[in-house]
């Protein structure tokens, strides 16, 4: 197979470059560098089955030769990534997904859409089904995000219906693992760059807030089971193991240990740090499992230690 990941240089889609090449296929990453970086593909330089094309998908998204699937991973992903590109992040979630979704129909190719479930917003429903529409504010500081990958659900269906482009769209949960940047500004990054300098672990507020953390090798996995699955509604993946932000706080500090010497620090944030955060995500995971047979398989613990091993090394 050939595909074509938009956004390949990105946390997520550098280890999903990393499959799909140990699977014999061959790759053709496009990325501008807004958030990805060229460090997480560097080990793919010159490899044969790899190319890479620098690009912004917003303004064209053109590959020679034939693809199979164009798997679209392109948008700024964390509140530090999408609050300091706000522009840029609706505009690729919108003429972005509308250059690649074209792309794959002139191909005749798969497309698989990367969305998120910030899609439900602050949930009132709980865990969260793919049948939940949301509880989203279309005009707050995150709707760039939230409301971008909204469209671009709608847009991938619109595909489907009128030409017939065999669409998917996989709504990821909380994901962590190596190649995470230091200034993501997500509570893994955050609290783990902590341990590692042995520096106080900051949790916002009281800690109740709750996360659910899927280890980025598992949610590749079920990307790639949806791509080529017969599935055309959205399917969540992500780890159901639903914990507060403070339990998390205590499982990167046992996992550091011994070398961990971090106490945990309850701080006050700025309120547009928090605007719209919501306090409560997990997935229900029962349309992964029927469809895709698929369930994450990687413990916390051995998340976190591959995690941390990976921080010390770009932190030293």
């Amino acid at each position: 197979m050939r595909i074509l990941v938009t956004g390949g240089a990105g946390f997520i889609g550098s280890h999903l470059c990393d499959r799909l090449i140990s699977e014999g296929n061959d790759v053709v990453v496009m990325d501008n560098f807004i958030t990805g970086s060229p460090v997480n593909i560097a080990h793919l330089e010159g490899n044969p089955h790899f190319l890479f094309i620098k690009a912004d998908i917003s303004e064209s998204c053109q590959v020679d030769g034939p693809l199979d699937a164009v798997m679209n991973l392109a948008s700024p992903a964390s509140p530090v990534g999408y609050l300091e590109n706000p522009i840029a992040t609706m505009r690729v979630g919108a003429q972005g997904t509308y250059n690649a979704l074209e792309l794959a129909r002139q191909k005749g190719a798969r497309f698989l859409m990367a969305s998120t479930s910030e899609v439900y917003g602050d949930p009132l429903e709980h865990p969260q089904r793919e049948t939940y529409w949301g509880n989203v504010n279309c005009i707050g500081i995150r709707s760039v995000y939230d409301e971008a990958k909204r469209y671009a659900e709608g847009l991938t269906m619109a595909f489907n219906r009128t030409y017939g482009v065999q669409t998917r769209i996989i709504r990821i949960f909380n994901t962590y693992g190596p190649r995470m940047a230091l200034n993501d500004g997500r509570v893994v990054p955050n609290f783990v760059a902590q341990a590692v300098r042995n520096e106080p672990i900051t949790v916002y507020g009281d800690g109740t807030a709750t996360r659910a953390f899927c280890y980025v090798s598992d949610l590749v996995d079920g990307m790639l089971r949806l791509l080529w699955s017969d599935e055309v509604l959205p399917v969540n993946i992500g780890n159901p193991i639903e914990m507060t932000v403070l339990e998390f706080a205590q499982a990167v500090r046992a996992a550091g240990q011994p070398e961990c010497k971090s106490e945990i620090a309850f701080v006050q944030p700025r309120a547009e740090r928090i605007a719209d955060d919501p306090q409560r995500r997990r997935p229900d995971i029962t349309r992964a499992r029927s469809i895709l047979g698929w369930e994450p398989k990687v413990s916390l613990e051995e998340g976190l230690k591959l995690t941390i091993e990976y921080f010390r090394k770009a932190i030293a």
